[in-house]
């Protein structure tokens, strides 16, 4: 089992270091054992390809790569910043995300 992290799936986040700096998208996959998460447009790498069911015409196909989710940060949707993001209990007692800038519960 993979550790908890501070984004989850389809979250915006911005790329704060690496060849990809500055740049922001959404997490389409998050691999907790590696510690990495699979961003939308960000860190694409070129694959060589033979030709198969899925890719008839074969080729060099553009994917995203695997990015460290440290380098990672959540992007608020009130303020389309980056955010640090925090936890804490609701008035119903459940377990909320919440942005450290604003104090807004994330949904």
């Amino acid at each position: 089992m993979g550790r908890k992290y501070h984004i989850k799936k389809g979250d915006t986040v911005y790329v704060r270091s690496g060849e990809s700096r500055g740049q922001q998208g959404r997490v389409l996959d998050l691999l907790t054992k590696e510690g990495k998460a699979l961003v939308e447009g960000v860190n694409m790498v070129s694959r060589h390809t033979k030709p198969s069911a899925k890719h008839t015409q074969g080729g060099i196909i553009k994917k995203e790569a695997p990015i460290d989710v440290s380098n990672l940060m959540f992007v608020d949707p009130s303020t389309g910043k980056p955010t640090r993001t925090g936890k804490k209990f609701d008035e119903k007692n459940n377990l909320v995300r919440y942005s450290k800038k604003t104090g807004e519960e994330i949904k």
